[in-house]
């Protein structure tokens, strides 16, 4: 039979092997560095979570974006390269080395390729004449040729009436001043035009002064348009001359009228052909 401190003895051991084991597994485990990802990753897939419901994308599809964006930078990286390949292959080709290369001996048969062209360019005509289709003249002149009477003389008018060539209303007249004696009188209101020069086939106020041209001028009688005391506009009808290019000119008061332009003539104007001495005074029937 076991004595009672025997039993004593054995029940305070097993508690002692108790507790020291109890001790040691908590020793156990608090020495054991057990990983605590598990709240981590409960935390991180919550905040994954959150970014999801509020930007609508889950982190699969970052990932693939950040791909997408890698991706189109290599690609943007690559195409730079070839361009800056492109244009530096261009710049060496347009370099003056380049073209000294290009001037290294040829073989016999490029020579000879080459003697080829320059002989079939040698032989291409040079400078063809191409067509004009232009207005030669021939047709204006034909029917601004004048002929004589019996056909053996004939006249190119150097001049054509203008669109508002108008009969005068006034009877405009020119008196022919030599010196102060009166040789003749003109009366120029009958029609629109009147021809003055050498020529008398063409002329309607012929002169015969030597350093006169065969057309040297014209007194053109043209609608023109004028304001009227109340501000608006009326046509009267005006004496003009103009110079058809003539070797001396022509002079109204003394001053050279520009050629192949329109001079209007006032009343009481003093005209002069070449270096006639005959002076033209212009007057008209209601001039006092």
């Amino acid at each position: 039979m076991p004595r009672d401190s025997d039993r004593d003895y054995s029940h305070s051991r097993r508690e002692h092997n108790d507790s020291g084991s109890r001790d040691v597994r908590k020793d156990y485990h608090s020495d054991r560095n057990y990983p605590k990802e598990q709240p981590r990753r409960n935390e991180a897939s919550s905040s994954y979570r959150r970014e999801e419901n509020r930007y609508g994308y889950s982190q699969e599809e970052r990932e693939r974006e950040r791909r997408r964006d890698r991706e189109r930078y290599d690609r943007n990286d690559k195409e730079r390269d070839s361009d800056s390949r492109k244009r530096s292959s261009r710049k060496r080709s347009e370099s003056p080395r380049s073209r000294r290369r290009s001037r290294s001996p040829r073989s016999p048969h490029s020579r000879s390729h080459s003697h080829s062209r320059s002989a079939s360019r040698s032989k291409s005509p040079v400078n063809k004449a191409k067509p004009n289709f232009g207005s030669s003249g021939l047709l204006a002149a034909e029917t601004n040729t004048v002929q004589s009477v019996d056909g053996k003389n004939s006249t190119v008018l150097k001049y054509n009436e203008p669109p508002e060539a108008r009969r005068p209303v006034l009877g405009w007249r020119l008196y022919v001043f030599k010196g102060e004696e009166i040789l003749e009188v003109l009366h120029i209101q009958r029609q629109s035009a009147y021809l003055i020069g050498r020529d008398r086939l063409v002329a309607d106020i012929p002169i015969e002064h030597p350093s006169c041209s065969k057309q040297h001028a014209v007194i053109q009688h043209r609608l023109v348009q004028e304001k009227d005391e109340y501000g608006g506009s009326k046509g009267v009808v005006k004496p003009f001359i103009i110079d058809l290019e003539s070797t001396n000119g022509t002079h109204v008061n003394g001053d050279k009228v520009p050629a192949s332009r329109y001079y209007e003539l006032k009343l009481n104007d003093m005209i002069k052909f070449g270096t006639s001495n005959r002076e033209y005074v212009l007057l008209h029937e209601d001039a006092s």
